[in-house]
């Protein structure tokens, strides 16, 4: 089995569509971990707040059909690829981390670089994997964390998932 980590956000029905695809991975892969649902500000464009989090899984799957079932799911939640990279959307689904694999591998960067660009992918992976080591830079998420600039806000939402709190206003 593969340990995989996934960075999901949404910022068109963000509610339903972080719970459903939330309910799709549990239904697909083992849901091992979820961090707090984070909301911050679009990137790259004027548009509505995302709601952010990671996701940690187990696979079987190989990396390029896991990345074939995820943008299925995409798909099923009106993921429209027709329109600019800087835009709305209704679920994005990205692999983070697949094991330990460095470099392209089946055409993804591994490991992605969004975990030091971002504040909305680099928190709540920390959260939940704040001992792991990222594999390149061979510091933790939680060292990764600390020395990160913090200038892109983001705050804690009040989630729930199946009757269960997973994360409260900060």
């Amino acid at each position: 089995m593969a340990q995989v980590f996934l960075s999901l956000g949404s910022n068109e029905d963000r509610e339903f569509h972080i719970r459903s695809c939330l309910d799709a991975l549990d239904n697909h892969f083992q849901v091992l971990n979820v961090s707090s649902v984070y909301e911050s500000e679009a990137i790259g464009f004027t548009g509505e707040p995302f709601y952010n989090m990671v996701v940690e899984i187990d696979t079987d799957l190989a990396l390029g059909p896991l990345n074939n079932s995820l943008k299925k799911i995409e798909d099923e939640h009106g993921r429209r690829r027709d329109v600019p990279k800087f835009s709305g959307r209704t679920l994005d689904v990205d692999i983070l981390l697949y094991d330990q694999l460095a470099g392209v591998c089946e055409g993804i960067e591994l490991p992605r670089d969004e975990i030091t660009q971002n504040a909305f992918v680099l928190l709540p992976l920390a959260e939940i994997a704040a001992d792991d080591v990222h594999p390149v830079l061979k510091l933790t998420y939680a060292e990764l964390w600390r020395a990160y600039d913090k200038a892109q806000k983001l705050w804690t939402i009040d989630f729930q998932w199946r009757g269960k709190s997973i994360s409260k206003a900060s």
